[in-house]
């Protein structure tokens, strides 16, 4: 006999808790090798002649560790968490999900193993060899099946613009993914990219330069329209103006990445392609900005008692500066003094750590404690310490490369009077020299804001345990 009461269908959260706990442990480790080659260019001996430890081996290990295994593990975490809830079913094949994380963590313990063994494509962001390659493109492919294959089951016909954020991610990525890497193998660790010369360059710079716009931009700008509506207990400020930021920001972003080749053997009409494009982002990128600090219309007072909201909000004023900053960089006047200096390394990491990093902190301080049956974090207080260390960190580390890259384009192009140069190399590395100690102060508070975290979510969990979080059951039809 059937039972009139069947029981309630739950959500699949398993891969959720399991990406949100990586995400926080990868976050640790890829901070820590930052501050260590930080501290190698401050004092090089740091490195104790040991191969697998110098800077060129460790840097590109620093990029894959927070890009795409603190941030991979938040946005596979986050977008299998928002999908679920917005569309009200439970997760598409919650076995091929569990497969999604268990072949991300073996892509990035691979890259954590050959990068420091010298194994390298030699390309920014796309280091690693063809046999992890490949594997990232089936995970890619695995992770595609279960969110699209949600959100085809959906019970809610709307798409919510979250959704459309990550949709667009998974997409581009793996597009990026497979044209860059492509590549012939001379060996199980050895490749030569299908391209070559200029062209090679231009399609690693379309790579490079969507990697930060779909994957470091488009993925946590789900996040942000998720979670900060979420913590404010407030709608999005403007629907419409979400829209029109989707779809005005994927179009344009795909044509900026040529600025990241001014001045070099790229045609002239394509650097400026890139430019004029850098500068249109601007509006889309500030209007999504805008849009998501205007949804605490009516519940400002919330900046002042939830630390949760402040890394939320002050992540989208980094957003804000950084998508100022980079057309700006984009012009070829301007281009001209900053590039190849620290510059631009601080222009990337106002990005990385005061977006990427801080929308993701905060998305996790919401998402983790609702994981285990809990209504906040264990210790808010740590929450608050943990976001001070953060902003006082990011903002040293960035102040300290601005002025250290704005100095060094100043030096390289100064000439006396018979065209000579004014200053020696050797002279411009002296000269920043106490800039980049001060940004490893600047990285060592970020860490220690990293392990605030690591510590809280530990005994958040401990204090807590696993809930299965039941999909709403539709309203009863009146007579």
């Amino acid at each position: 006999m059937q039972s009139p009461n069947p029981p309630a269908a739950v959500y699949s959260d398993t891969a959720v808790r399991q990406f949100a706990i990586m995400s926080v442990v990868w976050g640790v480790v890829g901070m820590l090798v930052g501050v260590v080659i930080a501290s190698q260019l401050a004092w090089p001996d740091l490195n104790f002649g040991i191969p697998w430890l110098s800077y060129g081996r460790l840097r590109p290990l620093h990029t894959n560790a927070v890009i795409f295994a603190f941030g991979g593990c938040a946005l596979m975490a986050t977008s299998f968490h928002v999908v679920q809830r917005t569309c009200q079913v439970r997760l598409f094949a919650p076995g091929l999900a569990s497969f999604v994380f268990w072949g991300w963590q073996a892509v990035i313990v691979a890259a954590a193993i050959s990068l420091p063994m010298g194994y390298t494509s030699g390309k920014e962001y796309a280091e690693l060899e063809w046999p992890i390659d490949i594997l990232i493109a089936v995970v890619w492919v695995a992770y595609a099946i279960v969110f699209f294959g949600t959100l085809a089951v959906r019970k809610v016909r709307h798409i919510y613009v979250a959704n459309w954020f990550y949709g667009a991610f998974i997409i581009a990525v793996a597009l990026l993914h497979i044209v860059n890497s492509a590549a012939v193998p001379a060996g199980w660790m050895k490749s030569y990219s299908a391209y070559a010369g200029v062209q090679d360059a231009m399609v690693q710079w379309w790579y490079g330069h969507n990697a930060v716009g779909f994957f470091l931009t488009a993925g946590f700008l789900g996040m942000m329209y998720y979670y900060i509506p979420k913590q404010v207990g407030r709608p999005v400020y403007s629907y419409r103006l979400s829209i029109v930021h989707f779809w005005a920001l994927i179009f344009t972003y795909m044509w900026a990445g040529p600025h990241h080749l001014h001045y070099t053997a790229l045609p002239d009409w394509t650097q400026s392609i890139g430019m004029v494009f850098s500068l249109i982002l601007l509006a889309p990128s500030w209007g999504g900005m805008i849009n998501g600090i205007m949804t605490l219309s009516g519940a400002w007072h919330k900046l002042r008692t939830d630390p949760i909201v402040r890394f939320l909000i002050v992540a989208l004023s980094f957003y804000g500066m950084s998508t100022f900053e980079g057309p700006m960089m984009s012009i070829k006047t301007v281009n001209a003094l900053s590039h190849y200096t620290d510059w631009t390394i601080g222009h990337v990491h106002s990005g990385a750590l005061g977006w990427v990093g801080l929308i993701t902190m905060g998305s996790l301080y919401y998402l983790i404690p609702r994981l285990y049956n809990r209504t906040e974090m264990y210790s808010m207080k740590a929450i608050e310490l943990h976001f001070w260390m953060s902003t006082v960190g990011i903002v040293l580390y960035i102040a300290a490369m601005w002025i250290a890259g704005v100095m060094q384009g100043l030096m390289w192009r100064s000439i006396n009077a018979d065209g000579t140069l004014t200053y020696t190399f050797v002279e411009g590395v002296k000269a920043t020299y106490p800039y980049y100690v001060v940004r490893v102060i600047g990285g060592v508070l970020y860490l220690a804001g990293m392990l605030v975290m690591a510590w809280n979510v530990v005994m958040t969990i401990g204090a807590g345990h696993s809930v299965r979080a039941q999909i709403p059951m539709p309203a009863p039809a009146h007579a």
